[in-house]
């Protein structure tokens, strides 16, 4: 299983595996690209396995507008859970990851993508002072999803 619906899950299966690296990252993946198949490579190549943090359907609203996602958060989650570079996924309801991050039981590094300056990201204080690292994805091309449902509806 991938999927956790809930912290207390996740972290049960976290407290099994010392001696093993943990990344964190997070986002919408509401159409899922090759920016993000590169990012969850990235994660996976800084560790043993990868936990992504996916917003629910009301952040994203709140996050992207009244017009996303575009895909609700199970068909998210289940296109992501075939992703091979991810070992669990989680969705949150906050804006952002914060009280998420600071509920695992462990994260090692942290990863986000390189439209964030290291002081931006959300939860780096928090990982770096239980010893984690923070790592900074540089996108090999920019592909964004508010970039291709523009190409969409203007092509």
């Amino acid at each position: 299983m991938k999927i956790y619906p809930n912290v207390e899950d996740l972290n049960a299966q976290l407290r099994q595996l010392n001696n093993k690296t943990i990344v964190f990252t997070n986002g919408v993946f509401d159409i899922l690209h090759a920016g993000h198949i590169d990012l969850l490579e990235f994660c996976k190549n800084n560790g043993d396995y990868v936990i992504v943090g996916i917003n629910d359907d009301l952040s994203v609203k709140r996050l992207k507008g009244p017009t996303r996602p575009v895909y609700p958060l199970e068909e998210r989650m289940e296109v992501l859970e075939a992703v091979m570079y991810t070992d669990f996924i989680i969705p949150f309801s906050e804006d952002t990851p914060l009280a998420l991050i600071k509920s695992l039981y462990r994260i090692d590094v942290l990863v986000k993508g390189g439209d964030y300056k290291p002081h931006q990201v959300v939860g780096r204080e928090e990982v770096e002072q239980a010893g984690g690292t923070l790592l900074i994805f540089d996108f090999k091309t920019y592909a964004s999803t508010t970039s291709i449902i523009d190409k969409l509806k203007n092509p």
